[in-house]
């Protein structure tokens, strides 16, 4: 694990840990601190290297360590223990009396970062690929192992807040001008050579905020903070708005990001000892929430599965596609033509006319001309990717493409058509993939003359942006299908989840939830300002009004039709019946009556000045009459995320789901679910499931069945059972 030698009274410790990384967990941190109390009994050792053996240096926690961890917390007492115990030992190696030096060889992130830091001269390859941070805080956690102390006393309060609280990573030369390390080398020699000579020449090595007293190593209480202590006017000055603007982005539901500030501004004033019993405080109660426990294990362990393809079909031989169709030029086609080419694939991009398909063209134009002027491209490299890109208005254009992908507007019959078109271009081994994203993937095969090739491939707008494509399966999809359009979305670097066939599958049929849940609010009453705040309140991106002007108003209109069409009704019959709902009502009067689309045509349930900032419209509050009695912001905030978690839930019973895993990352990904739920599932177990299904009950007798409790989830409920299997509640429902 670590391998340990000796040179001309030089210890050098170098891990070397199984897997491909070096990580933190209980038996690498004891075989850390026995190889450094080796080193530092050592009388003839006169300094320490730390260094390692793999490509990179280390990457901080073992994430499935840390998930157990979480999964099966301690007490708090021992928790608390453990962590002191931690700090403890690096504080000790720190003022040992003998110079440490790390040799950062690659990434030093999290923990390992923290490793360098407890060092006293830190010395790094000059690798632009190399990143140098603390990402914790991504993940739910801080820097527990003393990275909320020592660097602010490092590098600066204000300099070390980006690192703590957004999780920065910078690389190497951006490290040394911050002051996150002292020196760049240019290979490994260069750099262990210069780790040998500083400590040639600083045999009695020590921290910056420490002092030697009757020989020994000991706090300064007199060390001033880089930039000002705790204390000062500047640094007052900036923690005060820090703090509010820190709360109005997280809306307090990042209980990590109160915790570091509170490590901060409580451990600073005090002695390193003393901020590090603070710090260890402070991480042991946030060992004990559900957040960090969601987060890791959706937003790093089941994406990063995700993103190795764990979907894909291992029957089906690696594929290698070179060249896409893509038809429809519009801003979802433009999209996708951008992201293919961006990953080298050939483009043939079809419109009903080369107008249209320069047009959609354009997109990537102007996407490249960005990335140009922020010096991201070479004029070579844009011009290359645009050159992969062939605009047509022609089928036969199509013939030899290994994958066809439709992106025309939201028609069966409009899909029918192109399908039947291209397919009689098409090689037999070409998968055919519809981005609708709504239609189902069984009814729309009906066209194909090879159904078994047809499958649906459901992207985000914007698809530059959006990191996730929403794969589904019809009942005659075989996996060669599936296999093929898994290597094109790891091909294109997106999140691939794979789902089966239903009516607006799963993200849509769940993402709709919120903005309709938005619509009851408004018919009901409820102050448009209020639905809105209480949705970011929530910790959804934007407002359920907002978003819905984004979408389009229209779409919405469009899917509404459909969905009663394919029931036998119209839209007109079904509100004659009484069958629509209040939420869907308002769409009908918008488009109908209003003409108020949304965005696209600056009127919609918001405002669109030119050139001023957007405002809800005032129509409103005449259409829909504000109740002199409103919810609290928590209450709609409750009613906003359990509508759209019953949902999901309803998706995983029927089969549409194949995982609450795959539901998570879909969540979070596609239409900003809260991360730090850790996702849709992971938001029910951390309620509590019993508790989940009795605030249903009390929703379902004030709004009506869309919030009804399914079966199963009262069973669970009874039984104590959880999405995940982390902790069994109280069964509390008889």
């Amino acid at each position: 694990m670590i391998k340990y030698s000796v040179e001309n009274g030089i210890a050098t410790l170098s891990w070397n840990m199984e897997g491909p990384m070096n990580v933190m967990n209980d038996q690498s941190m004891e075989a850390f601190r026995e190889n450094m109390l080796k080193a530092i009994n050592d009388s003839s050792v006169k300094g320490i290297i730390i260094a390692s053996e793999k490509d990179t240096f280390f990457a901080g926690a073992d994430l499935k360590w840390l998930e157990h961890s979480l999964n099966h917390p301690l007490p708090v007492k021992e928790q608390f223990a453990k962590q002191t115990q931690l700090n403890t030992m690096f504080r000790t190696f720190e003022t040992c009396g003998k110079p440490i030096a790390a040799a950062i060889n690659g990434h030093a992130l999290g923990g390992g970062y923290e490793i360098t830091l407890m060092s006293h001269y830190r010395v790094a390859i000059n690798n632009p690929k190399t990143q140098i941070g603390l990402p914790e805080a991504k993940i739910g956690l801080f820097p527990g192992a003393g990275g909320t102390q020592r660097l602010p006393r490092l590098i600066g309060i204000e300099a070390a807040t980006p690192f703590l609280l957004e999780g920065k990573a910078v690389a190497p030369a951006e490290a040394l001008k911050m002051g996150l390390i002292h020196e760049l080398a240019d290979n490994k020699e260069d750099m262990l050579a210069k780790c040998r000579k500083w400590i040639e020449a600083n045999p009695k090595a020590m921290q910056p905020w420490d002092t030697e007293k009757k020989g020994k190593v000991i706090y300064n209480d007199a060390y001033k903070i880089p930039g000002g202590n705790i204390q000062s006017p500047k640094i007052v000055m900036m923690l005060t708005p820090g703090t509010a603007l820190m709360m109005d982005k997280t809306k307090g539901n990042y209980p990590a990001q109160l915790a570091i500030m509170k490590c901060l501004y409580e451990g600073l004033q005090v002695t390193i000892e003393e901020g590090l019993l603070i710090e260890a405080r402070y991480f042991t109660q946030l060992m004990q929430r559900p957040e960090p426990r969601g987060m890791i294990r959706t937003l790093f362990l089941a994406m990063g599965e995700a993103n190795k393809g764990v979907a894909r079909p291992k029957n089906v031989p690696p594929s290698n596609i070179q060249k896409v169709g893509v038809l429809g030029a519009g801003l979802m086609g433009a999209g996708i033509a951008y992201v293919t080419a961006l990953a080298g694939m050939q483009v043939v991009l079809k419109d009903v006319s080369i107008e249209a398909a320069e047009k959609g063209k354009d997109y990537s134009r102007d996407l490249l001309k960005k990335s140009m002027s922020k010096g991201k491209m070479t004029p070579e490299k844009a011009e290359g990717i645009l050159n992969l890109i062939k605009t047509t208005d022609q089928v036969a254009d199509l013939a030899g493409c290994d994958y066809i992908i439709e992106a025309v507007f939201e028609n069966r019959d409009l899909k029918y058509k192109v399908t039947q078109e291209t397919e009689a271009v098409l090689a037999p081994t070409a998968v055919f993939g519809s981005n609708t994203s709504t239609l189902p993937i069984t009814g729309l095969a009906e066209a194909s003359v090879r159904p078994e090739n047809f499958i649906g491939i459901h992207f985000f707008s914007p698809v530059d942006k959006m990191p996730l494509v929403e794969v589904i399966m019809g009942k005659k999809t075989n996996d060669y299908a599936l296999a093929l359009t898994i290597d094109y979305i790891l091909k294109i670097r997106k999140t691939p989840i794979v789902v089966n066939d239903s009516r607006g599958f799963y993200t849509s049929r769940c993402f709709g939830t919120y903005t309709m849940e938005g619509l009851e609010m408004l018919a009901e009453g409820v102050a448009p300002a209020l639905i809105e705040h209480a949705g970011e309140m929530a910790g959804m991106p934007v407002g359920a009004l907002d978003v819905a002007d984004a979408v389009a108003i229209d779409l919405a209109y469009k899917v509404l039709s459909q969905t009663y069409k394919d029931n036998g009704l119209t839209l007109e019959e079904a509100e004659k019946a009484g069958k629509m709902s209040k939420g869907e009502l308002v769409v009908k009067l918008f488009v109908e009556k209003l003409g108020r689309f949304g965005k696209k045509n600056k009127a919609g349930y918001y405002e669109y000045p030119e050139g001023g900032k957007k405002y809800l419209w005032p129509g409103l509050a005449e259409l829909y009459p504000v109740k002199k009695e409103q919810p609290t912001a928590e209450y709609l905030k409750k009613r906003f995320l359990h509508r759209q978690a019953i949902e999901a839930v309803r998706c995983l019973e029927e089969g549409v789901l194949n995982s609450p895993t795959d539901g998570d990352v879909g969540s979070i990904l596609a239409w900003g679910f809260p991360p730090y739920t850790g996702g849709i599932f992971s938001y029910i177990d951390m309620v509590g499931v019993a508790t989940f299904v009795k605030e249903l009950d009390e929703f379902t007798a004030q709004y009506g069945d869309r919030f009804k409790a399914t079966d199963r989830l009262r069973e669970m409920a009874k039984n104590g059972e959880t999405f995940f299997g982390v902790k069994k509640e109280e069964a509390v429902l008889a």
